[in-house]
C-alpha cells in the first residue's frame, strides 16, 4: 500500500501539475488543454494494450515499467521541456501509460489484499489515491518556493515515483 501511495502520487501529480507548468514556460491555454485532450484519447486504448501486457508479462512488471517511465517523464519535464511541441510530446508519452498504471494497480491490489478485509481496504485504497493528489502537490510547491526554481519542483515528483518503485521490488513477484 506504501508502494502504491507513493507512485500513484507521482502520477497524480503530474497529471494535475502539467497545466500549471506548461503555463510557466509560457505555452498558450489553447495548447495545455487540447495536449491534456489527446492525453486523455491516447489513455484509453493504451489501457487496453497494457491490460494484455499484463497478461503475458506480469501485473507487478507492467506496473513497474510504468513508474519507470514516468520517472523519465519527470526528467524530461525538468530539463528539456520548452516548447508546446514538446509539450505535446510530454502528454501523449503521458497517456500511453496513465490508463494502463491506474488499470493495473486497482486489480493489482484487489490480487494482494484479504478477500475478507476487501471492503476496508478498497476504503484505504480510495483516501489514499484522493490524499495523493494533495501531498504531491505539495511536494512541488514547496519545491518551487524554496528554490525558486519550477523544474527542481517538478524534478521532486520524481522522488515519490522513484520511492514507489523501490517499494514495489521489494514485493515477491508473480
Amino acid at each position: 500500500m506504501i508502494a502504491f501511495f507513493l507512485y500513484i502520487d507521482g502520477v497524480h501529480t503530474v497529471i494535475s501539475m502539467s497545466t500549471s507548468y506548461g503555463t510557466q514556460l509560457g505555452i498558450d491555454s489553447t495548447q495545455l488543454v487540447l495536449a491534456l485532450l489527446v492525453t486523455q484519447f491516447v489513455a484509453f486504448p493504451s489501457a487496453i494494450i497494457y491490460g494484455r501486457l499484463a497478461g503475458k508479462l506480469g501485473t507487478l512488471r507492467m506496473i513497474k515499467i510504468a513508474v519507470a517511465a514516468y520517472v523519465c517523464i519527470v526528467v524530461f519535464a525538468a530539463f528539456f521541456l520548452r516548447s508546446a511541441a514538446e509539450f505535446w510530446m510530454l502528454a501523449i508519452a503521458v497517456g500511453l501509460f496513465q490508463g494502463g498504471i491506474q488499470a493495473l494497480s486497482r486489480s493489482y491490489f484487489g490480487k494482494i489484499i484479504p478477500k475478507e478485509k476487501s471492503n476496508e481496504y478498497y476504503g484505504f485504497y480510495d483516501i489514499f489515491g484522493r490524499y495523493a493528489s494533495v501531498a504531491g502537490t505539495a511536494i512541488v510547491s514547496g519545491v518551487t518556493a524554496m528554490t525558486g526554481n519550477a523544474s527542481l519542483g517538478v524534478l521532486s515528483i520524481g522522488v515519490l515515483l522513484i520511492g514507489g518503485f523501490v517499494m514495489l521490488s521489494l514485493l515477491p513477484s508473480e
